[in-house]
């Protein structure tokens, strides 16, 4: 089964940075995109940032010039580093991996609250 690993959530002022992983496991991680989506409380979930198998990124404008993902296919683990830091970043962020239009998986999510 496959699974996917969030960590580096967790507390952090405003303009400050985090950098979250997801290990995937149990699947052919260099041919599958990744994602990073969010869900703030009362609202639905959303793209962040994606990349594709071959390195091709994309991002939500919430998250140009602020958000950086990038993969690395020998540890099987993308990244999602997140620089200047605001309070609406508050939310939910899940790792997800997908062949497009053939099967998608989600990992269980980590928290990112952004306040003073």
């Amino acid at each position: 089964q496959v699974q996917l690993v969030e960590s580096g959530g967790g507390l952090v002022q405003p303009g400050g940075s985090l950098r979250l992983s997801c290990a995937a496991s149990r699947l052919i991680f260099r041919i599958y995109a990744m994602g990073w989506y969010r869900q703030a409380p009362g609202k639905q979930r959303e793209l962040v940032a994606r990349i594709m198998s071959g390195g091709t990124t994309n991002y939500a404008d919430s998250a140009k010039g602020r958000f950086t993902i990038s993969r690395d296919n020998a540890k099987n683990t993308v990244y999602l580093q997140m620089n200047s830091l605001k309070p609406e970043d508050t939310a939910v962020y899940y790792c997800e991996a997908d062949r497009p239009g053939v099967e998608v998986y989600w990992g269980q999510g980590t928290q990112v609250t952004v306040s003073s």
